[in-house]
């Protein structure tokens, strides 16, 4: 081939690749447009900056050895086949050398850079965990950053290997054909391998097998080296990690084959050069013995050895197991403290911890998105996706509510309406927030909202005056902001009020760009529509979670980001996990096989310009802190925070329910006990919506036992094992300096404490309220019973549960309609939670018997105003009953409250005379 033709050649290989990258090329120009935009193309140059460092020079060195290879592959060839017809020249024959050299070359640095390049800037950056594995002395950062890497690279090399193997066949194939034997030797219809020509070719071909099968030994020695350490994650023992048989056999078979490994690369070498194929074939052969001879002898060692003395044998390893799956679930530091319930609470501790009571909460998640969706949506196309639980200070006061924002749901649009304009130019943003406190209802069994409808009206000093959502959970779609066309803003009467974005989130559409984002969006709407001017902005990714999934991949995300208001604006607090698969001995628990978790990660997104900000939170997770190292600039201390946005920092309750689901077998640190699993903890189940489910962890507000103020807390109770009474109440707290300290209080042992499930049957066996219960099953109409609360107060634990009436035939949101307390072996249902406390511990609202020594006298004015009374009882009554009849549940409890009130005041107006 000429080089007219070369070049030819060339150009069009240039044009297919350009052609094929085509689209590559403009997803990576728009997306480093896009990280510009937040303010992280650093992070996003970062892997590529890397990519190149690693592999142009891996190209290179790799691209002469695989030349030089090549090349002395066909020297040795021709020296052997010399005398033989050839129909190529030497000179172009070296030329066409470099084309399989580049190819490898490209596998190989494509293979190592393109996928290993994280490993290896984790590698370089690793920070020390300064904790070091029992049975190889070795710091936890070997284990978690170096050994993954070692392990990748050794399969790479495996495979490049296999490639060379498969190169060098190929090129041996082209050669024979290039370099073929003369016509007067190739009469027969099949070769003879005593041809001089096929015996040099053999011997050629054996000598670079050869070679490579050496090279194959050596890597199968070093991988039999790091394999060793798997023995740290060995499923064979009593527990998870190295156990007695592992120790004691699988890590010498290991080493055994590492040795007889480097000896096969002295026995292929010695059988090439004596022409001996048995000593060649007798180093695998070994190696697949003793395979099967250690796995029969660590069988032998676990049944004859280990399985009829486990304590004996494996106490060091499970005491091991314990510490070690401790510490990489973040359980090693868990303060354990003693909560003798005595059960003496009182009036007066009840008015000591008023902002405990005030707290409680009587309204749940689930019926408050149900009533916020139907009572303050406002239109179809507004959801409110989720409710979410925090505490603010609210009119001076620390509460504890529910918010949940109002986001736009373009999939709810009217079908006219669901044009492309109305979905990426007019409807671009949801509106505003609704907030209610936990412990608040109305008269009609709704929560009560402190902050509702568009634009938001506020009964608090906690105002919104940016209300706008450009960025939340249902975003899942781009936008174009400033274009001729105003954006929708909020409904008003038989109006709507539009609005212009006056944010800085978006890139700009002049020039180029329209043309790029057309492309990569496949809309040609873009390049073509009159209402998208030079100063329009497309604004891209801005889902939540697709936000910061695109900044940094290498973070797992908590699925419920939750909205704060701070200084009148809307924020996302999203929590972030360093999460890994590689800590000696620690019990799995996580998907994926999973081992070690650390919350070390706070995302601020602001809701309407889209900033995005980290906040490393756990400045003790060595995990982070490489992370840290390898990407200067993207993570921020935690103290940067505005103090607005840090004092809504919770911990979250994704790690919180692993760590308490892991905390059932391993706050046990005796292996004895943990091997018998004598002391096994369960999440207790309680009763919810009808049905039976593990108690949720709650965040609450309340004063734990040895603190003097009230704080917001995260807790959920344990139970033993097939046993429902209580046993323990492990609390993660939240604010200020404590947050992350979590605490455990052991409850006596030598006496009952009531667990939820007992206090949930406690409530099915009570005859009143089983009675009323199904009473008001009745008619098709459901009895929801919310989450049961344990709340410590004082010395003693109050249960508290909310009951809900939800309509049949209706689309009424559920009604809160009474509050269930229970203490000691007392148990009462009330209207409010205030009554049943009263019901309860005394006040004005508890009931007394009867009194024989008082006559009640009643005048003739009084005795009218009574018969008035009893005649409104009486119709109130009956609308009940009626209401019953029709299944009209709402009507019903109305009525309800009504006749209460009227024998409530009955009461008052017939003892306003009393003869002793």
């Amino acid at each position: 081939m000429n080089r007219k033709g070369i070049f030819v050649t060339g150009v069009i290989l240039v044009l297919l690749f350009l052609i094929t990258s085509f689209t590559e090329i403009i997803t990576f120009i728009t997306d480093f447009q896009w990280f510009q935009e937040v303010g992280y193309e650093q992070v996003f140059l970062l892997e590529l900056k890397t990519q190149l460092k690693i592999g142009i020079p891996l190209f290179i060195v790799s691209m002469i050895f695989y030349y030089i290879y090549l090349y002395f592959l066909k020297k040795n060839y021709y020296k052997r086949v010399q005398a033989y017809h050839t129909d190529m020249s030497e000179k172009t024959v070296n030329k066409l050398i470099a084309i399989p050299a580049v190819l490898l070359a490209a596998l190989t640095s494509r293979t190592i850079a393109g996928s290993l390049w994280f490993d290896i800037l984790t590698y370089i950056n690793a920070k020390s965990f300064d904790i070091a594995d029992p049975i190889f002395n070795k710091d936890i950062s070997f284990y978690m950053f170096e050994l993954p890497l070692f392990e990748k690279l050794i399969n790479v090399m495996t495979g490049i290997i296999f490639a060379v193997v498969f190169v060098t066949i190929l090129f041996y194939i082209a050669l024979f054909i290039i370099r073929r034997p003369t016509l007067y030797e190739a009469k027969t219809e099949s070769l003879d391998y005593n041809q001089p020509f096929v015996k040099d070719f053999l011997q050629v071909s054996f000598k670079q097998i050869t070679i490579l099968a050496a090279l194959f030994f050596v890597i199968i020695a070093v991988r039999n080296y790091f394999a060793a350490y798997s023995i740290l994650y060995s499923t064979r023992g009593a527990v998870f990690g190295a156990s007695y048989t592992d120790v004691s056999v699988s890590l010498y078979v290991y080493r055994i084959k590492m040795i007889v490994s480097l000896l096969a690369v002295v026995m292929v070498g010695v059988a090439y050069i004596k022409r001996n194929l048995k000593m060649a074939i007798a180093a695998p052969v070994a190696l697949v013995i003793i395979t099967v001879m250690g796995g029969i002898t660590a069988g032998l060692v676990q049944n004859f050895v280990v399985d009829p003395n486990v304590i004996q044998r494996e106490t060091p390893y499970i005491e091991n197991h314990i510490k070690f799956t401790q510490q990489a679930y973040g359980l090693d530091d868990i303060k354990v403290r003693d909560f003798d319930v005595l059960d003496n609470l009182t009036l007066d501790d009840l008015e000591n911890n008023q902002e405990t009571i005030r707290n409680i909460r009587i309204n749940d998640y689930r019926p408050t998105l149900e009533s916020y969706n139907q009572l303050n949506a406002i239109r179809l196309y507004y959801r409110f996706l989720d409710v979410d639980i925090d505490r603010y200070m609210v009119n001076g006061e620390y509460k504890q509510v529910f918010l949940a924002p109002r986001e736009l749901d373009i999939t709810r649009l009217s079908e006219n309406a669901s044009t492309w304009m109305n979905h990426h130019l007019k409807y671009t943003h949801g509106y505003g927030v609704v907030m209610s406190p936990v412990n608040q209802v109305t008269a009609q069994g709704q929560p009560e909202m402190i902050i509702r409808n568009i634009p938001p009206i506020s009964t608090t000093d906690i105002e919104v005056t940016r209300p706008e959502i450009y960025f939340g959970e249902l975003t899942d779609h781009y936008i174009i902001v400033n274009t001729e066309e105003k954006e929708f803003d909020y409904p008003m009467g038989e109006n709507n009020a539009e609005t212009l974005y006056e944010g800085e989130a978006g890139i700009s559409l002049r020039g180029i760009n329209r043309v790029l984002y057309a492309l990569r969006e496949r809309q040609p709407r873009i390049l073509l529509s009159g209402s998208i001017t030079s100063d329009s902005r497309i604004v891209m990714n801005r889902n939540a979670h697709e936000r910061v999934n695109k900044i940094a991949p290498f973070i797992e995300y908590d699925e419920d980001p939750y909205i704060v208001i701070n200084e009148g604006r809307l924020y996302w607090i999203i929590d972030g996990y360093t999460v890994a698969g590689r800590y000696p001995y620690a019990q799995p628990y996580l998907k994926g096989d999973r081992n070690y978790i650390r919350n070390s990660v706070k995302v601020v997104i602001d809701a309407y310009n889209g900033d995005v900000n980290y906040y490393i939170s756990d400045e003790t997770d060595p995990v982070i802190l490489t992370y840290n190292e390898i990407f200067p600039g993207l993570f921020q201390h935690i103290d940067e925070m505005k103090e607005g946005l840090r004092s809504h920092i919770r911990y979250p309750q994704d790690l919180f329910d692993i760590q308490s689901e892991v905390y059932e077998l391993y706050h046990m640190n005796n292996p004895v006990v943990f091997y018998t699993q004598e002391d096994l903890w369960r999440i207790p189940q309680e009763k919810y919506f009808g049905n039976q489910q593990p108690v949720e962890s709650q965040y609450m507000i309340f004063k734990l036992p040895e603190k003097e103020e009230e704080e917001f807390i995260l807790s959920v109770p344990y139970t033993p094992n097939r046993l429902n009474n209580m046993t323990a109440l492990l609390v993660a707290r939240n604010d200020g300096d404590q947050y992350g300290e979590l605490i455990l209080y052991r409850l006596p042992k030598d006496r009952n404490i009531y667990g939820p499930m007992q206090i949930e049957s406690r409530i099915d066996q009570d005859p009143e309220i089983s009675s009323q219960l199904t009473l008001w099953g009745e008619g098709g109409s459901t009895v929801i019973r919310g989450n049961l609360l344990v709340i410590p107060i004082e010395d003693s634990i109050l249960y508290v549960e909310p009951l809900y009436i939800k309509a049949a035939n209706t689309e009424s949101p559920p009604e809160m309609r009474r509050v269930i307390v229970a203490y000691q072996d007392e148990i009462v249902m009330e209207e409010s939670l205030d009554k049943a406390l009263e019901q309860i511990f005394g006040g004005t609202g508890r009931k007394e018997g009867p009194r024989e020594d008082i006559e009640i006298i009643i005048d003739d004015g009084l005795l009218g105003d009574i018969n008035d009374l009893v005649q409104k009882a009486n119709d109130a009554f009956d609308n009940a009953n009626k209401a019953v009849r029709d299944g009209d549940w709402a009507a019903y409890g109305r009525y309800i409250n009504e006749l209460e009130d009227i024998l409530s005041q009955l009461q008052k107006e017939s003892e306003k005379e009393i003869l002793e």
